[in-house]
């Protein structure tokens, strides 16, 4: 994922901004990204991906998401559709 692509959909939250707040923060636990704009309180599927990156963070790694910014919102139309996340989006992948 490049910087500027939106890892929270709902309330367009980039991986920038997330990596921002993480820096000057250093959150504790994964649930203190949602003071980032609010990341993860809209739909919820970008949470296992918002606690893959603070796991990152925490490992002293620059956080990333191995995942084109299309496969993803195509991933996210079929988790708003249905309800259910693929195996990948449960490990945040």
């Amino acid at each position: 994922m490049d910087p500027d692509d939106h890892v929270c959909l709902c309330y367009r939250v980039s991986l920038r901004k997330l990596r921002a707040y993480m820096n000057h923060e250093d959150p504790k636990v994964a649930s203190q990204l949602s003071q980032c704009f609010d990341a993860g309180t809209g739909c919820q599927w970008c949470v296992p991906f918002l606690k893959k990156l603070h796991e990152q963070h925490l490992e002293g790694k620059t956080p990333d998401l191995p995942i084109s910014p299309e496969e993803y919102a195509t991933r996210r139309k079929s988790y708003r559709q249905s309800g259910q996340r693929d195996e990948e989006a449960e490990r945040g992948e």
